[in-house]
């Protein structure tokens, strides 16, 4: 099947109000544009009536697409969910809550079109509240210093990939907030547009003071898997050579004192230099079986998403 020109993927998670909002603002741009274009719209796990309104417009609208989720799953799974069914050449993420301007999508194709391969929004006035913006300030400082990537606002939602680089996108857990990073490593070249950030006009938002917390540490993640996935002996070898040099060093010092006639058997550093050898040796051992599964994670399963129901006419879609 011919790909279309653009898809654009909008999570949901009660957000009733917006949804036909946002779809009606998105189909007037493209229509203007005379261009053909598809809305992809995940629930992830709603409890109101976003689900029902969803599938109304698919009825409707041929090119209003849905996935429900049987619970809320987080936006890294309903990405994935997304950019699976994608068809479009150009793939857009937007937040489904109106903060973001989708008037400003023509924006991110003329960046895209000057040979960037993902555009990534930048909201350098963020109409949120002073304690979430000083937190992301601080999270995009150290991930950007971090992970090489020179963009200010990695957690914005609203996004524009080429389809290649979707399609090299393993997502888990909360780690949707560094595709920049992941299509960077990857070889894509990354840029950011300023987008227009207004305030929340219906519900309210779904993220607490714990998401900065958890952003450092899929921070820690993202930097082993951006730089040691494919050689974990790379990362556990040298340190394990490392604490096994010291405990070795330390031993050697000890074995001259014993040649000298010094007791050494009582002696705590023996201890520690003994200890630091056989950690060594285990930080190598377990380097050496990362290696072995690297090599065999090709033949993994392709993964499947936690539908309950689509809008979709055939039903073709991973189920589990």
């Amino acid at each position: 099947m011919k790909n279309i020109d653009y898809s654009v993927i909008i999570p949901c998670l009660n957000e009733q109000d917006s949804i036909e909002e946002l779809f009606n603002r998105i189909s007037n741009i493209f229509k203007g544009m005379q261009s053909s274009f598809e809305i992809i719209f995940i629930d992830d796990g709603s409890t109101d009536n976003s689900w029902q309104i969803i599938k109304n417009l698919s009825k409707v609208y041929p090119s209003v697409k849905g996935f429900s989720f049987r619970k809320n799953f987080g936006k890294s799974i309903a990405f994935s969910c997304g950019f699976e069914y994608a068809t479009g050449d150009i793939i857009f993420t937007i937040d489904c809550d109106l903060q973001d301007n989708p008037e400003e999508i023509p924006k991110f194709i003329k960046k895209l079109d000057e040979g960037y391969d993902l555009v990534s929004g930048w909201k350098k006035k963020r109409n949120d509240s002073l304690d979430k913006v000083v937190a992301s300030r601080i999270f995009n400082f150290f991930t950007s210093k971090l992970t090489g990537v020179k963009i200010h606002d990695f957690n914005c939602g609203f996004k524009a990939y080429k389809r290649k680089v979707v399609k090299s996108l393993d997502l888990y857990e909360d780690l949707f907030r560094f595709i920049p990073a992941f299509a960077n490593w990857n070889g894509f070249k990354v840029g950011e547009v300023l987008v227009e950030h207004t305030s929340r006009k219906y519900s309210k938002s779904k993220y607490g003071p714990s998401r900065l917390a958890r952003g450092f540490f899929d921070l820690i993640t993202i930097l082993f898997l951006t730089k040691y996935l494919k050689k974990p002996l790379h990362f556990f070898g040298t340190l394990g050579i490392l604490i096994f040099m010291t405990g070795l060093i330390i031993n050697v010092y000890l074995s001259i004192l014993w040649l000298n006639g010094n007791v050494i058997g009582n002696r705590p550093l023996l201890i520690l230099g003994t200890l630091m050898m056989i950690v060594g040796m285990q930080f190598v051992s377990t380097g050496l079986l990362g290696e072995m599964i690297a090599h065999f994670q090709s033949k993994l399963v392709k993964q499947s998403f936690p539908i309950k129901e689509t809008t979709l006419k055939n039903r073709q879609y991973k189920e589990i």
